[in-house]
C-alpha cells in the first residue's frame, strides 16, 4: 500500500542539508500536467515517479543550496528518456521554478527530452544512450574515494531494459568485489528487458556480491526501507517493480 506522506520518521541528514518540507506527493500530477507536447514517453516517466519522490523527499542529502557542495549525495539519472517525473520532482523540491515546466521539450527550454547537466539545476549527468549511467556511477564513486570523500552516497537510476547493455554488467561485476559501499543502484523493473535472469533482476546483482532487494515500486514505505537498509562493505541494488510497460 502506497504511503504518500512526505515527512520521514527521522531526519538523519546534517543540519546544513535539511530543507523545508516539500509539497505533498499528491501535488505531482499537477506539475506533470504542465508538461505538454509530443515525445513525452509517459509510461517511462510514471514508472519512476514514486521512487524519485521517496529519494528526494526522504533520502538524498542534496538541496538547491548544495548542488555544488563537495559533500552532497550524487543522483545520476541513467533512464533519461521520459524525464517528466524527474523534472516534476526537482521543481517540487525547489531546484528550479515550475514556470519552466510548460516549455518542456521546446527549442529554447532547458528541459529537454533528455536532461542536460549543463542546463538542468541538480542534474549530475546528461543522459542519452542507455547503459552509461551505472558505469558513470562506478567511476564517480572511485573518483570521490580518490579525493577522500567517503561520507556521501552515489545513486543511479536505471531501467531494467538497460541491463541488456554489456556496459552495465561490466560495471556491476567490478563494483561488488571492489566493495563500493557508497554506490546505490535503483532499477525500475517494468518488464521491458529483452533478457531475464533466474530469480529476477536482483539475483544478477546478488551474484556479483551486491546487497540486493526487490520491492513494490509504488509502496513508499517499502522503498524507503530498502533505500536506507545497511549494507556494510557492499554496493546496494534496489529493484522497484512497477506495472509492465504497455
Amino acid at each position: 500500500m502506497t504511503n504518500t506522506t512526505a515527512a520521514p520518521a527521522h531526519d538523519h541528514r546534517p543540519l546544513t542539508d535539511r530543507k523545508a518540507p516539500a509539497p505533498a506527493f499528491q501535488g505531482l500530477p499537477r506539475l506533470l500536467s504542465l508538461m505538454t507536447g509530443a515525445e513525452k514517453h509517459a509510461p517511462a516517466a510514471h514508472s519512476t515517479l514514486d521512487a524519485l519522490w521517496v529519494l528526494y523527499s526522504r533520502v538524498l542529502r542534496v538541496t538547491p543550496a548544495t548542488v555544488d557542495a563537495p559533500g552532497r549525495d550524487r543522483f545520476l539519472l541513467s533512464k533519461g528518456h521520459g524525464p517528466m517525473a524527474y523534472y516534476a520532482v526537482l521543481a517540487a523540491h525547489g531546484f528550479f521554478d515550475e514556470e519552466l515546466l510548460p516549455g518542456f521539450g521546446a527549442y529554447d527550454s532547458p528541459l529537454g527530452h533528455h536532461p542536460d547537466r549543463l542546463l538542468v539545476p541538480g542534474a549530475e549527468i546528461g543522459s542519452g544512450s542507455l547503459g552509461h549511467g551505472l558505469p558513470l556511477a562506478v567511476g564517480t564513486v572511485l573518483g570521490l574515494r580518490a579525493q577522500g570523500l567517503t561520507d556521501l552516497r552515489v545513486w543511479v537510476l536505471i531501467g531494467d531494459a538497460e541491463l541488456d547493455e554489456g556496459s552495465n554488467h561490466e560495471a556491476l561485476a567490478h563494483a561488488g568485489p571492489a566493495g563500493l559501499e557508497q554506490l546505490h543502484t535503483l532499477v525500475i523493473d517494468n518488464a521491458s528487458a529483452t533478457h531475464g535472469w533466474p530469480g529476477g533482476v536482483a539475483s544478477r546483482f546478488a551474484s556479483a556480491g551486491w546487497s540486493a532487494v526487490t520491492v513494490d515500486g509504488r509502496d513508499h514505505e517499502a522503498l524507503y526501507a530498502a533505500f536506507t537498509a545497511p549494507h556494510p562493505g557492499r554496493p546496494r541494488a534496489v529493484v522497484a517493480r512497477v506495472e509492465p510497460k504497455n
